[in-house]
């Protein structure tokens, strides 16, 4: 790490992370308290908060208003500390979780938020373990600590032995629950005092000289005090100092305390990230490392998200720049069609709100709306014929078939699904033998999902349906093998949205079977977007 050329400044300055939890641990509140400090928004809207003004404004789509989850990762862009923050935020919802492991392949680090009374849990481990695949360095906000948590030590201790990193604190809470007031900044020797009153305030932040400072007597009381100085002293015995490092290859997380709903914890994390979260990192593609201060433009879509505006039924295709400097206007080459593009609209998201970028640099995240030529997996080039490595497609948990209830609008019905299943919300397959389509998903929320999108969007109510298949795998191997293949297990066949061919199951028995009559055909539970 230490042997690469000085970024220019503006790519320097930027830090592209995501935020990765369990549903409920707070990551949306979280989101909006980041946008809040970025004066980004005026007014942190309540998660489930009543009328339009205090809606969370990162939340867009209708579902995830009305239910209080993000459903649709999305990306914002806005400035804080003389750094220029690219936040996505991702579903919690594990139905969602191929949203967000794409989101993962797009950002240079990550955010864990875990709840202060649950601790690590289950889909915490799933996104953490995308996050080690990638040597993603991780920072880590224990959130809600002003409701009944667990003690200090227990939570860091079940971080250490489920996800096997080292936690180094970089804060430490003074009392729990009730009794907690703030915490003392481990890493700038500073106490932090809550200000439960007011929870759009930013805390107050008072400089000390050590915990021996006779000044802390007068804000913490003395049990507290006693409390705070007898564990601050184990914690720096016992558990290891931060070392940025050790963070940067992904060893190491350091460990914020706070309560994101009281606006508390938050700045010292942006702080965090500002002062020690890495600057964008080189991006990997099938001929070679891309490295973001090279001079042409690169970049690859990482995720689609149709119908943003439904008043003009667009679709924005999301592009992490890997390298140079993007201007608007400039002409591109999409590298899978081999044709020119003219970037003439990119937009930066701030929150709910888009702006039109008029530049924009390796690590930003801009919007490209387009009518359905971008694909997740894309890439966009000055020329150079690249493809993006490690942006994964799985295959679905669950299939259901899919009707529309009026027969008359099924020609509809095709336009819809290919739109969703370029957006990456579905698979949508086309068996070989009989009329209709086959959804695949990975959590049965995202039918409802689904449901209710098609009929708000393109007005079509439709029906899901049980299907006789349960899985579903990509078929790959010598032309010829796939073609006998083919010819013989034709009502297992369908076509995935790019064409590929896939073959339906009942049994793993099945997919084992063909392992043994078939051992030059390979079937495979994910694919790689790369085009």
């Amino acid at each position: 790490m230490t042997n690469r050329p000085q970024l220019p400044p503006e790519i320097a300055r930027r830090r592209t992370f995501a935020i990765i939890s369990h549903p409920d641990a707070g990551k949306t509140t979280l989101t909006e308290k980041f946008l809040l400090y970025g004066g980004a928004i005026q007014m942190a809207g309540q998660v489930r908060a009543k009328g339009e003004a205090r809606r969370t404004r990162s939340d867009f789509m209708k579902m995830e208003q009305d239910r209080g989850i993000s459903v649709s990762a999305s990306a914002m862009s806005f400035d804080f500390d003389g750094h220029r923050f690219n936040l996505v935020d991702t579903p919690g919802h594990s139905d969602f979780s191929e949203d967000t492991y794409r989101t993962l392949t797009a950002v240079d680090a990550a955010i864990m938020v875990i709840d202060g009374a649950k601790g690590v849990e289950s889909q915490t481990r799933k996104l953490f373990e995308v996050c080690r695949l990638r040597d993603l360095p991780i920072l880590t906000f224990c959130n809600k600590m002003d409701r009944e948590s667990r003690d200090t030590f227990e939570i860091i201790d079940e971080i250490q032995e489920n996800l096997a990193i080292d936690v180094a604190p970089a804060s430490w809470p003074i009392g729990l629950g009730r009794e907690f007031i703030g915490c003392y900044d481990m890493l700038g020797d500073r106490l932090e005092l809550m200000d439960r009153a007011d929870r759009n305030k930013v805390a107050q932040s008072i400089s000390m000289k050590g915990l021996d400072d006779p000044r802390l007597a007068d804000h913490v009381p003395a049990d507290l005090l006693a409390k705070l100085r007898e564990e601050v002293e184990m914690a720096r015995e016992l558990l290891p100092t931060f070392d940025q490092r050790s963070f940067l290859e992904g060893h190491m997380t350091p460990i914020w305390f706070g309560s994101a709903i009281n606006s508390f914890g938050v700045q010292e994390l942006m702080q965090g990230i500002s002062t020690y979260g890495p600057p964008p990192q080189p991006q990997n593609s099938a001929e070679r490392e891309i490295s973001p201060d090279e001079n042409t433009v690169t970049g690859f879509v990482f995720k689609v998200q149709a119908n943003m505006d439904p008043k003009h039924r667009d679709r924005v295709a999301f592009v992490r720049l890997a390298s140079g400097h993007f201007e608007r206007g400039m002409k591109m080459v999409h590298v899978r069609t081999k044709k020119p593009m003219a970037v003439s609209n990119p937009v930066l998201f701030l929150a709910a709100d888009r702006e039109l970028a008029e530049e924009a640099w390796a690590g930003d995240i801009i919007g490209i709306p387009n009518h359905g030529q971008l694909r997740i997996g894309d890439a966009l080039t000055e020329g150079e014929t690249l493809r993006f490595t490690g942006i994964p497609s799985f295959a679905p948990e669950l299939l259901q078939t899919v009707r529309a209830t009026d027969p008359m609008k099924a020609k509809h019905l095709e336009k819809a699904l290919m739109q969703f299943a370029e957006e990456g919300a579905a698979k949508v397959f086309k068996p070989a033998i009989g009329s209709g389509f086959i959804v695949g998903v990975v959590g049965a929320l995202q039918f409802e999902v689904l449901a209710s999108r098609i009929e708000l969007e393109y007005g079509i109510p439709v029906r899901f349906e049980g299907s006789q298949f349960t899985s579903a795998r990509w078929v790959s191997g010598a032309k010829s093998v796939v073609d006998a293949f083919a010819e013989t297990n034709k009502a297992h066949l369908a076509h995935d949205h790019d064409g590929d061919l896939v073959y339906l199951t009942r049994l793993q028995w099945d997919i084992d079977r063909i392992g043994r009559d078939h051992p030059d055909l390979r079937l495979t539970a994910t694919k790689e977007m790369m085009v």
